[in-house]
């Protein structure tokens, strides 16, 4: 594994030449159009890097873009893998320990989830304050590498409590209202059973969605500051009498994320 982490940095290096990107952006399914704002872009489909997982979902391009963002360089993930497309949790952390050897210090991550807060209707946007992983995946799991992170690292203050106040601030200059909230994680690729929302609503979860978890747990083991935006596309099932389908998901997304990119784009200047 760790010849494959360096083998995957040194194609993505060999790509991009002199750029050292120092942030991080993995977009969720539909947030994709802030990597075609990304001025002078290096792009490379995942498959041309031997060794990368590939995405499949609709919604999600394939691809890195490297470049700079309001002047900032940024390496962008324009879609990610997920657990339910069959990617192992080793797969998963390739990805991420790729970016931190490339020399990625701060990872913005963002995705489209469900609300399970009525106060919370789509098109909302929520700063990830802390997570629940109810996957049954951990990306962390197997022999552990010490110069890469230790064997049991803390996750109080998974985000970052920093990029999280500066991520608000920011929000608030541009004029859009964020709220704060914990996201749980479930494998998918099923949307949740009423009974499920119920259930995460009793443990005090605010959205629920099936990626982000375990990128923040490989960015936080290996030392990276990690902040997450959770765009809220749809009410959790039983919340509200309609059905939940991903084209919904990808249209919800789409709009909300006009407001995300312009946070964003302003943000990455400010860190």
């Amino acid at each position: 594994m760790k010849e494959t982490i360096t083998q995957v940095a040194e194609q993505i290096k060999s790509k991009i030449g002199d750029r050292q990107p120092k942030i991080g952006i993995i977009l969720g399914s539909g947030l994709g159009g802030m990597a075609e704002t990304i001025e002078n872009p290096v792009v490379i489909p995942y498959e041309e890097i031997e060794g990368f997982p590939r995405s499949t979902v609709s919604g999600h391009a394939g691809r890195l873009v490297v470049g700079k963002l309001n002047g900032v360089d940024v390496l962008c993930m324009q879609g990610r893998v997920h657990f339910y497309e069959g990617h192992s949790p080793a797969a998963l952390a390739l990805v991420i320990r790729a970016y931190k050897k490339l020399g990625i210090e701060k990872l913005i991550l963002t995705n489209a989830s469900g609300s399970l807060n009525v106060d919370m209707g789509p098109g909302s946007l929520m700063i990830i304050s802390d997570h629940i992983n109810l996957s049954g995946c951990n990306p962390l799991i197997g022999p552990n590498d010490e110069t890469v992170g230790p064997r049991f690292p803390d996750m109080t203050y998974a985000y970052d409590a920093e990029l999280r106040a500066k991520l608000l601030e920011t929000a608030e200059k541009e004029g859009i209202n964020m709220r704060s909230g914990v996201y749980l994680m479930t494998s998918g690729p099923n949307f949740e059973t009423p009974a499920e929302i119920r259930m995460f609503r009793i443990l005090g979860a605010d959205a629920v969605g099936m990626s982000t978890v375990s990128e923040t747990l490989c960015g936080v083991h290996c030392g990276m500051k990690v902040v997450g935006v959770s765009v809220i596309t749809n009410y959790g099932a039983g919340m509200v009498s309609n059905k939940q389908t991903h084209a919904e998901t990808i249209a919800q997304a789409n709009e909300a994320g006009k407001k995300l990119q312009r946070i964003l784009t302003r943000f990455v200047k400010e860190i």
